[in-house]
């Protein structure tokens, strides 16, 4: 389900009309009419993280985030079993700083996805990838060597520096690619991918977005 429909499901469990909804959250009946059937797509976080509070939810489950989580009648959350993985230190989605080893956190993921390779969590520093992967997000990682084009991978520069951009493959090299049109594309022809080195370590499964 996308968030809206997710919105609609979990308000008509709890039996609230449109505009007792609208008002715990501080609009008109319109506006969550407009959410639930998709007519609104871009939510403000601020609004997310009330209708969230409203449903007895998380903004996490609502954008797709985490669909373990979901509420149940007495009030509390019932999570399915998962996996933990760490959260490594964090990786520049700007100018590339070097990678930090340190764990900082746990995240958890599903059994589902922890039995389909080696998983790894990595905090997100900068604003190249914005507005899709914000300052100080969690990325779930899938750890890997090579990806597609379109891809978001994390890669090493000069074997220390760490970065989390869309891959573009071409025929004389590589880009590194920003969300943020503000920056650059970083190119790489295929003799500097080697000499560098330009690794890959892994591709951006997702996202774990901090309210």
């Amino acid at each position: 389900m996308d968030m809206g429909e997710k919105i609609k499901t979990l308000r008509l469990e709890k039996d609230m009309t449109l505009e007792e909804l609208g008002n715990k959250v501080g609009v008109g009946k319109s506006t969550v009419r407009k959410w639930e059937t998709g007519m609104i797509a871009n939510m403000k976080r601020d609004k997310i993280l009330k209708i969230a509070e409203a449903l007895n939810t998380s903004p996490a489950y609502l954008m797709g985030w985490d669909n373990n989580v979901r509420p149940i009648e007495n009030g509390t959350k019932e999570k399915k079993k998962g996996v933990t993985i760490n959260v490594l230190g964090c990786v520049a989605a700007g100018i590339p700083i070097e990678a930090i080893e340190d764990i900082i956190d746990t995240e958890e993921i599903s059994d589902e996805m922890a039995a389909t390779g080696e998983y790894f969590g990595l905090k997100i520093h900068g604003n190249s990838m914005e507005p899709r992967i914000m300052d100080g997000d969690v990325v779930i990682v899938k750890r890997q060597d090579d990806a597609e084009s379109g891809d978001i991978i994390i890669a090493t520069i000069n074997g220390d520096e760490a970065t989390c951009k869309r891959l573009r493959k071409l025929r004389d090299g590589i880009e590194l690619i920003s969300n943020n049109p503000s920056y650059n594309p970083m190119f790489y022809d295929n003799r500097e991918i080697i000499e560098k080195p330009v690794r890959i370590l892994g591709k951006v499964v997702e996202l774990r977005g901090k309210f």
